[in-house]
This record gives structure tokens, C-alpha cells and sequence, in this order.
């Protein structure tokens, strides 16, 4: 016998790692268990939940991906996660885009499953962790008052052409209720962020940086909860003002920012404004760039990115932000 059969012979067949999908809606989730072929659908409640932990332990999946769902995904990540399992949310458009790449066009929930166990298998994505109860629930109250900033710019915009006065009348009244609840959820944000002291520290820390007030800090906090873990490059590119090449042979394309956190980006903007007006540094940050002769939106975004780094440095050090640097 020679040594290479001898090898071959000792060799222990290896399992496969196994990957697991689950397309989450109200009612329902489905879940795709690969390479084995499993599709199986429970309820979205408690008692499928546990089934669908007793399933998954027999498996010993490697990754299970579940997409973002708003409030509908979270007890299932929560309680996968509790129970042990590595737990990975996908944007749902990255999930459509691999569908399409793969050919697949057709769309229910039992292939959309299907889809994701594969993304699973080839993409091998990080695993995202739950957030905390306290900061599921200051995401909730921000996107609450997004919700009533919108309805009051539309409101406004019909105030300025509508002729009826009895329309004129119910939107200066629909604008007042609207004045009342954005104010009431700023008064709710404000006291849930001082009943966490881990919240109060990070929210204190933020507010530090001059630009940063308390929109952009609660958002940041909500939404962007790698923020102080992650080195620079992450950051930026997680709030989507990382310039991405795009070069191709000999070509050299203009560098352009992609993807991120809208909700982030947008919060980041606004104080990208106000820092360009009250923070010394990033002012004169800003007036070499446009000296450079830089577009205003490129040097606004320059501003932007420095900011999420600056927030994401202080936060990992632990301190406050200062004129001049300890």
C-alpha cells in the first residue's frame, strides 16, 4: 500500500457547513436549510420561534441570514441570537441584487428563503448582533419624528398653494398637532437617552463636537451602534461618505460615494452645516476645499466624513471632544 492510499484511507468524510435563510414576514417566517433541502414555514410568534429553535439546533448551521424587516425581523434575530446561533441582517436590496445575479426572477417567500441560505453560502456575511431594548426603541422614537417632519414639510408646501380657506384652517390645525408630537417625542428621546447611563455617556460625548447637537447624537446612537468599534474606513463607509474608486485599465472615473445609512448620512449632513459655522477647525477644513476649487456638495461631504471619524475616535477613547487634543 502506498503512502498516499494510506492517507486516503484514514481520511474521515467532512459534513458540509450548513446555511440558513429565513424570509420574515407578519405572520410567518420561512426557512431554507442548504446544502440538505429543508424548507420548512412557522408562525411569527413564540411557539415558532421555539420550533424553529429545535429545528436549527439539529442543524448547527454555520451562518443563518435573515433580512431586514423593520420590526417584524427583530424577535427572530433576538431570540436566535439568545438561543446561540450566528445571526447575519441583510439590506434587502443587496439580497434582490444576488437574486438577479444568480438569475433568479421569479419571487416567493419560500424562494426568496432559498435565495438567502445561498447569499449565505457564498458570501459568508458578518453577523449582526440585536441591539439593545433601549436602542430598538430610540430608533422607533426617531423614526416617529421623521415620520412627523415629513408630514410637515408636505403640509406646508400644500398650506403655501391651497386656496379654500377651510383647507388653509385644517393644515394650519394638522401642522399644530404635528408641533405637539414632534415635540412630545423629543421630550420622550431626551429621557429615555438619561435613563441609560450608557446612552447619557456616548449622547454627551457627541453633543461635545460642535456641529453635533441632539438630533444627529440620538441618530447616531439609534443607528449607526458600530460607532467607537470600528477603525476610520469602516465608519465611513457604513455612513456612505467613503469615495469609492471607479477605475477601469488605463481609465481613472471620478470617485463617487455609495450606499451607507441614509437616515445617518442625512443627520450627518445637517451637521456637517453647522460645524462648517461653528466648528473652528472644520470651518477652515472646509474653506481650503473650496479654495481648491471643490464643488460645494464634495467639500460638504469632505466635512461629513470628518465628523463620523471624530465622533467614532472620541467615542472609542472615552472622552469628550476638546479645542486642542490631550
Amino acid at each position: 500500500m502506498s503512502r498516499m492510499q494510506g492517507k486516503t484511507s484514514s481520511t474521515q468524510p467532512t459534513t458540509p457547513p450548513v446555511y440558513v435563510g429565513i424570509d420574515v414576514s407578519k405572520s410567518h417566517l420561512d426557512v431554507y436549510i442548504h446544502p440538505a433541502g429543508i424548507a420548512r414555514r412557522v408562525r411569527n410568534d413564540k411557539s415558532g420561534l421555539k420550533a424553529l429553535t429545535a429545528l436549527l439546533q439539529s442543524q448547527a448551521p454555520e451562518v443563518t441570514v435573515v433580512e431586514a424587516t423593520g420590526r417584524y425581523h427583530r424577535p427572530c434575530h433576538r431570540h436566535l441570537h439568545a438561543a446561540g446561533f450566528c445571526v447575519a441582517v441583510m439590506n434587502p436590496f443587496r439580497t434582490r441584487k444576488f437574486a438577479d445575479m444568480m438569475g433568479q426572477l421569479a419571487k416567493t417567500d419560500e424562494i426568496d428563503a432559498r435565495t438567502l441560505a445561498l447569499f449565505a453560502a457564498m458570501v459568508k456575511p458578518k453577523t449582526t448582533p440585536p441591539p439593545t431594548q433601549e436602542v430598538a426603541q430610540l430608533a422607533e422614537l426617531l423614526a416617529a419624528r421623521r415620520q412627523v417632519g415629513t408630514e410637515m414639510t408636505t403640509l406646508k408646501v400644500q398650506g403655501g398653494q391651497c386656496e379654500s380657506k377651510l383647507v388653509a384652517r385644517q393644515i394650519r390645525a394638522r401642522l399644530k398637532l404635528c408641533e405637539r408630537h414632534q415635540k412630545a417625542l423629543e421630550t420622550e428621546i431626551r429621557a429615555l437617552i438619561q435613563q441609560h447611563p450608557e446612552l447619557q455617556r456616548r449622547f454627551d460625548i457627541l453633543t461635545s463636537v460642535p456641529g453635533i447637537a441632539f438630533v444627529t447624537a440620538a441618530t447616531l446612537i439609534a443607528e449607526l451602534d458600530e460607532l467607537g468599534a470600528a477603525n476610520a474606513a469602516q465608519i465611513s463607509a457604513l455612513v456612505g461618505v467613503a469615495p469609492m474608486n471607479c477605475d477601469s485599465g488605463a481609465s481613472r472615473g471620478q470617485r463617487k460615494i455609495r450606499g451607507g445609512r441614509q437616515n445617518v448620512r442625512n443627520a450627518l449632513y445637517m451637521a456637517a452645516i453647522s460645524a462648517i459655522r461653528a466648528n473652528p477647525d472644520l470651518a477652515a477644513f472646509y474653506s481650503r476645499l473650496r479654495e481648491k476649487g471643490k464643488p460645494f456638495k464634495v467639500a460638504v461631504t469632505a466635512v461629513m466624513r470628518k465628523l463620523a471619524i471624530l465622533a467614532n475616535s472620541l467615542l472609542s477613547e472615552n472622552r469628550q471632544w476638546k479645542p486642542q487634543r490631550p
